[in-house]
């Protein structure tokens, strides 16, 4: 692979995944416009979202740390036995949230059939989910008044988020981290509140996609044409670097403006693809 297809992958992979406009949908395409198919586009789409996670560890240390302090505190304290501390409903609303990523991972993987995968996988399907979630990410970002915080977080709510997840993991052009906002902004969490609480949840899964990606790679067979270890590390550090730009961008923009820009561009997007369906559906089919 050519270090243009490695950066091009990896800043497309790093500036969208936290956005809210669906990185899958974005790196599908790119993928397939520079002709990476099959294992090549798996795996090293999958090693790009080390770095994205890397980027989303660092900014949100504080949060992390505190998260993984409430874990051990979890582990040592039955939950009935006294009031939890900050940490530790943060940990456990994450914990309650982390498995319907995964489990939508097994069901795209293992039981959906080959037809459904190619025709989630078509510009067409991808134009419609992109504008279809980004107005329901409108609708749910303009209702009311939203300025409940971590603080007013519960299980009930964590679960709800998390459960969106399965819509974003199953059809690409969903946008994880949008569906999750989205969900988040309609049980009335602010902005911040609601961007932060997906990014956070996007941990488990992202480390998961990440370990599958590297091993594929490091696995690959010594000398052959297919990509490699080191082409997912290169992937992985631009990765960070883009991808902790796009956090930082999106955390401003919220806490100033609403999603509409991110809205908008969703509808742009999804309306050039159906309008130029021919020739995006001849190049990526």
């Amino acid at each position: 692979m050519s270090f243009l297809q490695l950066f091009l992958i990896a800043v497309v992979q790093g500036l969208t995944e936290w956005l809210p406009i669906s990185s899958s949908a974005h790196v599908l395409l790119a993928s397939d416009f520079m002709g990476l198919v099959g294992r090549d586009e798996v795996l090293i789409n999958a090693a790009s979202n080390t770095g994205t996670l890397i980027a989303m560890l660092l900014y949100f240390r504080k949060d992390v740390g505190a998260a993984i302090l409430g874990g051990f505190e979890l582990a040592a304290t039955p939950v009935t036995k006294r009031p939890l501390s900050a940490g530790a409903r943060l940990a456990l609303c994450i914990i309650v949230a982390t498995p319907f990523a995964l489990i939508g991972a097994v069901i795209y993987e293992s039981i959906a059939p080959e037809t459904l995968w190619t025709a989630l996988r078509s510009v067409y399907a991808v134009a419609a989910s992109t504008i279809l979630f980004g107005a329901l990410l409108w609708w749910a970002d303009a209702r009311g008044s939203q300025s409940r915080s971590e603080g007013d977080m519960t299980l009930r709510d964590a679960f709800l988020i998390g459960a969106s997840q399965l819509v974003a993991v199953i059809i690409p052009g969903t946008s994880r981290s949008g569906i999750t906002m989205t969900a988040a902004r309609a049980l009335g969490y602010e902005r911040v509140e609601a961007a932060r609480f997906a990014m956070l949840i996007g941990a488990p899964i992202l480390a998961a996609v990440s370990l599958y990606g590297l091993m594929g790679l490091a696995s690959a067979p010594a000398g052959g044409e297919g990509a490699t270890i080191t082409d997912g590390l290169i992937v992985a550090a631009i990765a960070f670097v883009s991808g902790y730009a796009s956090i930082g961008l999106l955390m401003t923009l919220v806490r100033k403006m609403s999603f509409l820009p991110f809205v908008l561009y969703r509808f742009a997007l999804g309306i050039a693809l159906l309008a130029t369906s021919p020739i995006v559906a001849g190049a990526i089919g």
